[in-house]
């Protein structure tokens, strides 16, 4: 199981950005696709965006559709979420993930099995 690690969260304004980033402390996240999901107080964790292990599709939750931006830079082993024009709605912690292997990563979060940490992301007003 690849060990996932995120960074990036931070406390911003409304109308900011952020770019959170994930990594692998083991393994390599490379041939993963990866998902990008977030868990507000009193709320069940939903998705955000997932990205392919070859870069070819990506999805994006109504929510943040037009907002946000996963991309991957295999050179560096990092996946990006690009998060512009933040609403205090977004502040939740933010948690990368990866399903098994030749699994499609998709935005249903049963798929998945290996998870970072989670990073902190608050909006405020």
């Amino acid at each position: 199981q690849v060990q996932l690690v995120e960074s990036g969260g931070g406390l911003v304004q409304s109308g900011g950005s952020l770019r959170l980033s994930c990594a692998a402390s083991r393994g390599t996240l490379d041939s993963y696709g990866i998902g990008w999901f977030r868990q507000a107080p009193g709320k069940e964790r939903e998705a955000v965006a997932s990205i392919s292990a070859n870069n070819d599709s990506a999805y994006y939750a109504d929510s943040v559709k037009g907002r946000f931006t996963i991309s991957r830079d295999n050179a560096k082993h990092i996946v990006y979420l690009q998060m512009n024009r933040l609403k205090p709605e977004d502040t939740a912690v933010y948690y990368c993930a990866a399903p098994p292997p030749l699994r499609s990563a998709t935005l249903d979060k049963t798929i998945y099995d290996s998870w970072g940490q989670g990073t902190q992301v608050s909006v405020s007003s």
